[in-house]
């Protein structure tokens, strides 16, 4: 078999399928490596022909664990069109359900998705090394993942009216106030959650610190990072500039969201669907980053409430400074974010505009383009719409937070593979930390066709002749 062509039919859309071949040479050591990611997205030929403010409705579909992200970057695009400067309450309110959709995404994950091989650990039978393992060994910690996500969607619910699939925000702003009750029902829970998420960090960093040299070198490889920032260079999730950062730590660019095609471009191979992105003025391969949350800590300069930053300093002591490079980080700094958004929540809510009954500005479509921008739990989300006079979308762009991390998931999986499968002592624990290195960024594979919680997989060992000589294959 020729690795380089693999060609798998783009007709059906698979859910959340991703392969990783292994290829091994005559002593049994890995040669080549790679993650295939075997869906085709249709999301951009099909808005062609809606009208412009159908989009925030369509686009969240786009994906069922994150539809708070698309709908708010579609929003954004909208706002763009329209030329319109939204009220502040709107832009509060969107940014309160981006902050329930971190809470809920973040905590699911770390918990319930990565928490298996952190507690439980990579070599566990893996009939128990997952989420009912987990509950059968901590009822009590599971417990508070559940209330965790929980907490999340309920923002959502009790701010957008619904949990999944909001129409909440609309081109120029939102479409309803916020009520006091549901403003002092959020506010109630916002410290028993932090607390819940504390204890996270403290199961974080007792694996990293028992752990540390493992965490040092798993996955752990030199690129560029990118993420939102504030205008004192802080981490933000909902509305900023672009920050470029090198490999070295040096911030190279930043730029407004109008610019992204300038510095942001967009290689395929033929091995996945799923698109390279990376930093133009570095060129190809040179210009790879990182997105997500190691990928904005490591971007950011500080963080702008208390209890996070506290998190954030330890984070940048972890490598005296210099940018976090091993995968297993970003466990610890979504757990950071988790605390900010919860900090920002409290923010928002107690602002006293936040209960402003001015929530939206009406106007015609004014401009050919528009752009949004958020930070998705996984990374940089970017809509981008073309329309006509009448506002008919006639072109639009997505890059997906995830696919910005696909060369980056690539590699974690080269460096993991070479690092411990043993092609003649093959055991399913090597290949579960194949399978960690991927979790590391939480990718979101079936933006497309909505995952039902699994991530189906296969692994396959060739011999250098080409022979297919072991596989493990999960549904």
């Amino acid at each position: 078999m020729d690795k380089k062509k693999i060609t798998i039919s783009p007709v059906t859309r698979i859910e959340g399928h991703a392969r990783v071949t292994i290829f091994l040479n005559d002593d049994g050591k890995v040669d080549e490596a790679y993650l295939h990611i075997d869906q085709f997205r249709g999301f951009e030929k099909f808005s062609e022909g809606r009208y412009f403010a159908e989009m925030p409705v369509i686009t969240p579909r786009i994906c069922g664990i994150c539809p708070i992200s698309h709908h708010l970057a579609s929003a954004k695009a909208t706002d763009d069109i329209l030329g319109v400067e939204i009220p502040k309450v709107a832009k509060l309110l969107r940014e309160l359900i981006h902050m329930g959709q971190i809470i809920q995404s973040h905590s699911m994950h770390f918990f319930e998705l990565a928490g298996p091989d952190l507690i439980l650990g990579w070599d566990a039978d893996p009939r128990i090394r997952n989420v009912v393992g987990l509950i059968q060994a901590n009822p009590e910690l599971a417990l508070k993942a559940v209330k965790l996500r929980k907490y999340g969607q309920r923002i959502i619910e009790l701010v957008a009216g619904r949990r999944i699939h909001p129409t909440f925000a609309i081109p120029g702003g939102v479409n309803q106030a916020l009520s006091e009750e549901a403003r002092d029902e959020i506010l109630s829970g916002i410290d028993e959650m932090i607390s819940y998420i504390q204890e996270g960090i403290k199961i974080a960093l007792d694996f990293i610190e028992k752990n540390k040299e493992l965490c040092d070198k798993f996955a752990s490889f030199p690129s560029g990072y990118m993420g939102l920032v504030k205008e004192d260079g802080s981490l933000e999730l909902y509305d900023g500039k672009i920050r470029f950062m090198d490999k070295f730590g040096n911030v190279v660019k930043e730029f407004k969201e109008k610019y992204y095609l300038k510095y942001i471009g967009e290689r395929v191979e033929d091995w996945s669907y799923l698109k390279f992105p990376y930093y133009k003025p570095f060129g190809w391969p040179e210009g790879v980053y990182r997105v997500g949350p190691l990928g904005r800590l490591n971007a950011s300069d500080k963080i702008s409430t208390p209890l996070a930053n506290e998190e954030f300093k330890k984070y940048k002591e972890m490598d005296n400074g210099k940018p976090v490079e091993g995968s297993i980080y970003y466990h610890y700094a979504r757990l950071i974010e988790t605390i900010y958004a919860l900090e920002r929540a409290r923010e928002i809510l107690e602002d006293p505009e936040v209960m402003s009954k001015d929530t939206f500005v009406t106007g015609k479509p004014t401009n050919e383009e528009g752009i949004g921008v958020v930070e998705a739990p996984r990374g940089t989300l970017i809509h981008h719409y073309w329309v006509d006079e009448k506002g008919t979308i006639e072109k639009v762009n997505l890059i997906v937070s995830t696919g910005h991390n696909n060369w980056a998931m690539s590699k974690a999986v080269e460096l993991v593979a070479k690092g411990f499968i043993d092609g003649k002592n093959l055991t399913e624990g090597m290949l579960n930390r194949v399978e960690g290195a991927i979790r590391c960024y939480d990718p979101c594979l079936s933006c497309s066709t909505h995952a039902i919680g699994k991530m189906p997989i296969v692994i396959e060992l060739y011999d250098s002749k080409g022979n297919l000589i072991n596989f493990v294959k999960r549904d």
